[in-house]
C-alpha cells in the first residue's frame, strides 16, 4: 500500500478544514447581510455581485461553500451552480432565492445543491443550512478519500496477489519440470543398462498421454499418466546383467528372472502417498499383462488389468516396433500396425488399440518430435515376452 506524502496529507486536511464561503447575489444588501451573519461564526466570506465575478473568484480561491441567488443579470444562478458543481466537486452549493418554487427547488437539489433557502430568511435558518451543508460536504469528501484509499489498497493487494500467484505458478512449473526431469533421468538410468534412449522415454510417455486423452480421461489424469509412465521399467535395475543383456533367446529360468522386473518396479514405487508414484507403481506392475490373461506377473485378464497398464502396453510396444533394435530393424508404421492388430483382443485391449491407430497423425508428430539421434545405429533395448515374438 502506498503511503500518502506529507503534501498530500496536508492538502487533504486543508480541504476538510476549509471554511471559506462565497456569496453570490446581485443585491448588495443581501450580500452584506449574509456576510455579517456568517463571519462571527468563524467563516471567511467573499462577495460577488454576478456570475462572471463569481467565476473569477472560484478560479483564484478555494471555497468550501457557495451561497448563490437564482435571478441575476447575465448568467443565471442555475447555470453558475451547474458550472461550480461540475468544475469544483469539493465545493458545496446552497441556493438562496426569493422564488418559492418546488419545481426550482427540486431542480437545484437534483443538480447537486445541498440546500434551498427562500428570501426573506431568518439568521438561524441560514446558519443551520450552512452548518449542515459543510458537515455533509466533509462527510462526502472523507468518504471519497476513504474509497480512494480503499481502491488503492485493493489495487496494491491485487498486484501483490498477482505477483504471488505468478511466483507460485513459476515455482509450481519449475517443481513440475524438475520432478519430470528427475523421473525421466531415473527411468533412463534404469533403461540405460539396456541401451534405451531418452527419446524412447519421451515417445512412449507422449503416446500414453495421447491414448489416455483420446479415451476421454481428464487432462489431469492424462498428464499424470504421461509423467508416471516413463518409470514402467524401473524394476530393471534389479535384473542381473547376464540376463538383461543376453543377445539370444531366454531359457525358462532366465525368462522367470526377467519377468521379475515388474514386481521389483512395483515394490520400489509402491507405498507412497504421492498419486504420481501410485500410478507409476501400477504401470510398472501391469504393463506386461495381456488382455487374454496370458501376460505376467499375475495373469490378469481383460478389464481387470488397470487401464493405465493397458495404455502403457500399447504405447511401449508400438515404440519398440517402430525403432531399431539389435535383433530387428525399425518397422514402418503400417507394418507395426499390422503386427499389433493381429494381437487385438489377445495382447492388447481392442478398444484402446482402435483408438490409438485412429490417431496416426498425432502419433507421427510425436515420433518425429522425439526421433532418435541419427548417430544411434542400434539399441539393445527389448520389450520382453515369453515367446520372443515380433510383437513384444
Amino acid at each position: 500500500m502506498s503511503i500518502p506524502s506529507v503534501t498530500e496529507v496536508t492538502t487533504q486536511q486543508a480541504i476538510l478544514e476549509n471554511r471559506n464561503i462565497l456569496i453570490v447575489d446581485d443585491e448588495e444588501p443581501i450580500r452584506r447581510l449574509l456576510g455579517y451573519l456568517l463571519e462571527p461564526h468563524g467563516y471567511k466570506v467573499a462577495l460577488a455581485g454576478e456570475a462572471r465575478e463569481a467565476r473569477q473568484r472560484m478560479e483564484s480561491g478555494s471555497y468550501a461553500l457557495v451561497l448563490c441567488d437564482v435571478n441575476m443579470p447575465g448568467e443565471s444562478g442555475m447555470d453558475l451552480i451547474r458550472h461550480i458543481l461540475t468544475q469544483y466537486p469539493s465545493t458545496a452549493v446552497i441556493m438562496i432565492t426569493g422564488l418559492d418554487s418546488p419545481v426550482l427547488a427540486n431542480a437545484a437539489l437534483d443538480m447537486g445543491a445541498f440546500g434551498y433557502v427562500i428570501k426573506p430568511f431568518e439568521a438561524n435558518e441560514v446558519l443551520i443550512n450552512v452548518a449542515n451543508a459543510l458537515r455533509r460536504r466533509k462527510l462526502e469528501i472523507e468518504n471519497a478519500m476513504h474509497r480512494e484509499n480503499l481502491e488503492e489498497v485493493v489495487r496494491t493487494r491485487t498486484i501483490a496477489l498477482q505477483q504471488a500467484l505468478e511466483w507460485l505458478e513459476r515455482s509450481e512449473k519449475e517443481l513440475r519440470l524438475s520432478r519430470e526431469e528427475t523421473i525421466q533421468r531415473l527411468a533412463i538410468a534404469a533403461e540405460y543398462r539396456d541401451s534405451s534412449t531418452a527419446q524412447h522415454i519421451q515417445r512412449m510417455s507422449h503416446y500414453c498421454e495421447l491414448l489416455a486423452r483420446r479415451y476421454g480421461l481428464s487432462p489431469e489424469r492424462c498428464d499424470l499418466i504421461r509423467t508416471a509412465s516413463p518409470m514402467h521399467d524401473i524394476g530393471k535395475i534389479g535384473t542381473p546383467d547376464h540376463v538383461l543383456l543376453k543377445p539370444g533367446k531366454f531359457t525358462p529360468e532366465e525368462f522367470k528372472v526377467i519377468t521379475q522386473h515388474t514386481e521389483i518396479g512395483y515394490r520400489i514405487l509402491a507405498g507412497s502417498d504421492s498419486e504420481l508414484l501410485k500410478v507409476a507403481a501400477l504401470i510398472a506392475w501391469t504393463h506386461h499383462e495381456r488382455f487374454d490373461g496370458t501376460g505376467y506377473p499375475r495373469g490378469l485378464k481383460g478389464e481387470t488389468i488397470p487401464l493405465e497398464g493397458r495404455i502403457t502396453a500399447i504405447a511401449d510396444n508400438f515404440d519398440a516396433l517402430t525403432t531399431q533394435r539389435v535383433y530387428k530393424p525399425a518397422y514402418d508404421f503400417d507394418h507395426a500396425k499390422e503386427l499389433m492388430l493381429k494381437e487385438r483382443g489377445k495382447h492388447f485391449d481392442p478398444e484402446l488399440l482402435d483408438i490409438f491407430f485412429d490417431s496416426m497423425e498425432e502419433i507421427t508428430r510425436i515420433y518425429d518430435q522425439f526421433a532418435d539421434p541419427t548417430w544411434l545405429s542400434s539399441s539393445r533395448h527389448r520389450t520382453i515376452t515369453q515367446d520372443q515374438g515380433e510383437v513384444a
